[in-house]
């Protein structure tokens, strides 16, 4: 007979964000309960952003040392060792790791359940050996690697993000299905890994992003040998001389692309099966569970964060919906999520960072905006760096309230906190004009760029006559 436990707050899914939620609970005092039926980390420590952005690291490594000439070392031809990047791979995983284990959260006070949690009815999870009747449950599943309705997909073997990174030989060449972040990022990666490379997209790859900055990040990628045959449509996918062979459609015309591998990176699924959701009395469908923007589920008891709730598909958007749940759950607070804040950056080289609105969407919204830029290349840390590929965009609306920022450059990914920041307090333009930067930082275009809001009264002929006029004081 299972034992009856009565927790505070129950927790389903150790990932980033149900982590988060029992961290801080637990260290409020409060009793609470962890079920994960995988590794403790999810899918972000294991294999997601964690092991990908290491892989990426490798791949610049090798990629400095190609053009080490520009900076008068002689450049060198990088002798790349598989075995060696998969096991930096997995030590940065292994390094991270104590950090979300059992043992550490046991310290905290969580009680964590290895095994496969279900709802039974609207207050109670099985899981285990264990009866779980918590006051509050939050559900943090996390997501799956999507599997697109490719005929003949089924018959061929296939990397997903949870496979790619347990890989410990040379991909000959290696067929990308999806232009998103995912499998832009993996693209260069492995082309910078020896890897010949082709990516297979439907629609515009990195088609989220500003198409004026996107450009940038696959003219780069191209440049560097990666195929992108965008607006294509796959036909069928069969074996080929050990490898695989995609039967694609593009303008019009068939052909056939052979590679002797395969990643399948053409989005995410919502981890609702199995959870007893029904039992639960909790509406879900197939972009994940419907919460409101306190992240409720249609059981108020029972709250949904990160990727099972449909929402950004990110760790920091876990992070935060953690956040929300505490104040909401443990003080009562109205908490609600705000969308508009949160930034997204794509990991390529160079890095692609956003956060608000884009030009297009800002378009749709306000009737007048402004629009300022800034290029790296008229930046002096970027010109000593050679890295003056890149520019900042700025969207504000006519009286200078910030919309959006998106960067393509250089550690683009931390430039674009500096808007975030600014977003999330509601600034304006004006503000990011009276921030001191150090010098020489890339930093600096951020503040070029605000000035540029102010470039049309230079030219004012009031504001010319109001100077001319305070001359006579001296």
């Amino acid at each position: 007979m299972a034992e009856v436990i009565k927790p505070d707050i129950c927790v389903i899914g150790a990932g980033s964000g149900g982590l988060s939620v029992a961290a801080a609970a637990a260290q409020f005092g409060v009793d609470v309960v962890l079920i994960e039926k995988g590794k403790m980390g999810g899918d972000c420590l294991n294999t997601g952003c964690v092991p990908s952005k290491a892989m990426i690291a490798s791949g610049k490594v090798a990629q400095t040392m190609r053009e080490a000439g520009k900076f008068g070392i002689a450049a060198a031809h990088p002798r790349i060792d598989p075995a060696g990047v998969h096991e930096h791979v997995h030590g940065v995983i292994g390094a991270i790791a104590p950090l979300d284990s059992v043992e550490r959260f046991t310290g905290l006070g969580v009680h964590v359940i290895e095994a496969e949690g279900r709802f039974t009815g609207r207050n109670t999870v099985v899981a285990g050996d264990y009866e779980i009747r918590a006051r509050r449950f939050v559900v943090a599943t996390g997501s799956s690697p999507g599997t697109p309705p490719i005929p003949g997909l089924d018959k061929v073997p296939f990397f997903t993000n949870e496979t790619i990174f347990d890989n410990i030989k040379t991909l000959e060449h290696l067929m990308i299905i999806g232009g998103g972040p995912i499998g832009m990022e993996l693209a260069q990666a492995h082309r910078r890994l020896g890897s010949k490379v082709t990516v297979l997209e439907a629609f515009t790859p990195l088609g989220n992003d500003d198409p004026e900055l996107t450009a940038i990040v696959l003219k780069q990628l191209e440049s560097e040998g990666v195929n992108i045959l965008a607006g294509i449509r796959i036909e069928r996918l069969e074996k080929y001389r050990g490898g695989v062979r995609a039967v694609i459609t593009q303008e019009g015309k068939e052909r056939k692309i052979d590679a002797s591998h395969l990643l399948v990176a053409a989005g995410r699924a919502p981890n609702v099966e199995d959870l007893g959701l029904e039992e639960a009395g909790i509406a879900y469908d197939r972009k994940g569970i419907k919460v409101n923007r306190g992240l409720k589920t249609t059981n108020k008891r029972i709250y949904a964060i990160g990727d099972v709730a449909g929402s950004l598909q990110f760790t920091h958007m876990a992070n935060y919906h953690a956040g929300i749940v505490i104040r909401n759950a443990l003080f009562r607070m109205p908490a609600k999520v705000d969308s508009s804040i949160i930034p997204w950056v794509t990991y390529t080289d160079p890095e692609l960072a956003h956060v608000g609105m884009t030009e297009e969407s800002a378009k749709e919204h306000h009737r007048n905006i402004r629009v300022m830029r800034w290029p790296y290349a008229e930046n002096d840390r970027a010109q000593a760096e050679h890295a003056t590929h890149g520019f900042i965009k700025v969207v504000t609306t006519k009286r200078g309230r910030i919309l959006g920022a998106t960067i393509v450059g250089e550690h683009a990914g931390e430039l674009i906190q500096l808007w975030v920041m600014a977003m999330s307090k509601k600034m304006k333009i004006g503000a990011i004009t009276s921030i001191v930067f150090a010098y020489p930082t890339l930093s600096e275009i951020s503040k070029r760029a605000a000035y540029q809001y102010y470039a049309p009264s230079l030219t004012n002929p009031m504001i010319r006559r109001i100077i001319g006029w305070l001359r006579i004081f001296g």
